[in-house]
């Protein structure tokens, strides 16, 4: 398994959203870095947010933000 940027920073994103609170969204605004931009639409496109720009996270996309907030637990140890 390899992680190139664009995975890199689909994972940078969706550490972002708060599982706390799940009717928290993220807003990545048309001024932000670019690559977070990107980031965005990539999850969009994998549905796993729910807007192109941010939005809400989907029941997949909690999903896998529990998984890597699993991960970060995990390697934080």
């Amino acid at each position: 398994m390899s992680l190139n940027h664009e995975i890199l920073d689909e994972l940078r994103l969706l550490t972002l959203f708060n599982l706390a609170s799940i009717q928290e969204g993220i807003k990545v605004h048309s001024d932000a870095d670019p690559d977070m931009i990107a980031a965005a639409e990539r999850l969009w496109h994998k549905n796993l947010i729910t807007q192109k720009d941010g939005g809400y996270l989907t029941d997949s996309g909690i999903e896998a933000v529990e998984c890597i907030q699993k991960a970060i637990d995990i390697l934080s140890n």
